[in-house]
Parts: structure tokens; C-alpha cells; sequence
């Protein structure tokens, strides 16, 4: 796989970046080609037409909600960009090839600055995929580094990347593709009709759905009010997934119709997230 272009504007020298992508691919047919753009841009704004791109690759970036000052688009709303991709003709897949890394500051470059947990890396996967995303890219500060003794940090990092391979955030996103391959792969598409309380920033809904399963993601464990009828059937089973640990939990039988309240466990704060599955009753 090729990523073009190294985390750079992609406004900027379009005669060279379309000049190494098109040798990239005409030498290596075989292999992926995409571009890496500058934080919160995508590499649709400026090659998605071209010969030489396979799939989108978007940066979402490092920034809090209130660190926006220069207007760049959708701040942490990763999905947005995935929604944009998800509509464009030639239809391409697309993905987060760089959100905020685990164990990094947020805004990056103020070390005095809370860091990225694994909670937010959770909320980038699930938001992501959920909204057509054809996959997700985990980060970690040291990792990406690859940072050893001796070595010195950038962005404030403390932590050995032989270590940092095992934190919580690297361990957890086997469970985003645990889940979604449960799954008929192919059939699945988002639906943000399936939510009937919509919220917005950490209290966005991410849904998904295929013929006879849907999936609802929320970060803080807010009740979850769904609009029935998406899915086949007059019955559905519902289940709780945990995104920590892979568990699943059933809930019961429930008639697909109207609108139906779902209420995770454990209290309303981020980081509490969870998975609600609903599948046609056979």
C-alpha cells in the first residue's frame, strides 16, 4: 500500500502528487494507492477523480472541539467526512488514516495538554466505520515515534514503544473488526434514520444497518431511542456489546415497530460506551 503526498495540503504541488501517484500505480498495479492529506482535510478534496487513488483517506487530526481556530472543517466529527466520501461518484471506499493518537496530547503540540485515551480512540473506530468507513487507523504516540530509551520525544512522550504496543486502545480495536464481521460485509450501509434522539459532539449516535441487523454506538451511554422498522421482521433481539472487551449481553425480544428505548448499563459519561445489536428474530 502507498500512501502519496506524506501529511502535506493537498491544494498544493496537485502536478506533483498526480505525477507520483500515476507511477505509483502504473508500477505497482498490484498494490493500494491513496494520499495523505493535511490535518482535517481529505484526500477527496483534491484527487478523489483521479486514475491512480483506490480509496479515500481522510486526517481527522488532533484537536479538541474548543482547540478549532482556523475553521478547518467537521473538528472532531470524524464521520462527517466519511458521509462526504460515502455519496461521491466513482463510489471509493474511504477511512481515518489519521485521527487522534493514543497517549498524544490533545491539540498536539501542547504538552501541559490532557492526552488521547483510549477512550477517544474507541469514538473515532466506531464513529467512523459505522458511517461507512471501510476500516479505521489506530495511533499511539510512542508507536509512531517507534520512541526507545535514549531516544529524544516529541509531542511530550514518556513511554517506550515496545511498551506502548500493549496499551489499552491498540488491544481494543480487534473488537471494532470482531463485531463488524459478524456481519454480512457487503450489505451493510449507514442509517442515521434508525436514531429518533439524535445528540451532537460526544452525544452522537453512530448507526448502521443491513437487511436484518443493525448496530447503534454511543459514547456515554445515553438511552438510545430507535426507530423500528429499519430492519426484516416483526420481532428483533437485542444484545449490548462492549467495545472494551468484546462481551456480548442479550437483552430480550422486542416488536420491530414504532419506536423502542434501549438503556445501556452503567452511568451517562464518556468513555462508557457500548454497541447495541439488533438482529431479525428468525
Amino acid at each position: 500500500m502507498w500512501l502519496n503526498g506524506g501529511d502535506t495540503p493537498g491544494e498544493e504541488n496537485t502536478e506533483i502528487w498526480n505525477a507520483i501517484g500515476s507511477i505509483l500505480k502504473s508500477k505497482n498495479p498490484q498494490a493500494l494507492v491513496t494520499f495523505h492529506p493535511f490535518g482535517r482535510t481529505d484526500s477527496s478534496d483534491n484527487y478523489h477523480n483521479t486514475s491512480w487513488l483506490d480509496f479515500n483517506m481522510f486526517q481527522s487530526g488532533h484537536r479538541r472541539y474548543d482547540q478549532e481556530t482556523e475553521g478547518k472543517m467537521y473538528a472532531q466529527d470524524n464521520y462527517k467526512y466519511v458521509n462526504v466520501d460515502f455519496n461521491l461518484k466513482p463510489t471509493k471506499p474511504t477511512l481515518d488514516g489519521e485521527p487522534s493518537y493514543e497517549g498524544i496530547p490533545q491539540g498536539l503540540h501542547d504538552t501541559l495538554q490532557p492526552l488521547w485515551t483510549n477512550n477517544d480512540l474507541r469514538r473515532y473506530a466506531y464513529w467512523s466505520v459505522f458511517a461507512g468507513g471501510a476500516g479505521f487507523t489506530y495511533g499511539h504516540n510512542a508507536v509512531m515515534q517507534m520512541f526507545s530509551s535514549g531516544d529524544n520525544p516529541a509531542y511530550g512522550n514518556k513511554k517506550l514503544w515496545i511498551d506502548a504496543i500493549n496499551d489499552p486502545g491498540a488491544q481494543q480495536m480487534k473488537f471494532v473488526k470482531d463485531l463488524i464481521l459478524k456481519f454480512p460485509y457487503f450489505n451493510r450501509i449507514p442509517d442515521a434514520t434508525l436514531i429518533a434522539n439524535q445528540g451532537e459532539k460526544y452525544d452522537y449516535l453512530a448507526a448502521t444497518r443491513g437487511e436484518d441487523y443493525a448496530l447503534i454506538y454511543t459514547y456515554n451511554a445515553r438511552n438510545i431511542s430507535i426507530n423500528m422498522g429499519k430492519i426484516k421482521g416483526e420481532e428483533v433481539e437485542a444484545s449490548w456489546y462492549n467495545p472494551k472487551n468484546g462481551a456480548i449481553t442479550k437483552v430480550g425480544t422486542f416488536k420491530n415497530e414504532g419506536i423502542q428505548e434501549f438503556k445501556p448499563s452503567g452511568e451517562p459519561i464518556d468513555g462508557n460506551d457500548w454497541v447495541l445489536i439488533l438482529t431479525s428474530k428468525q
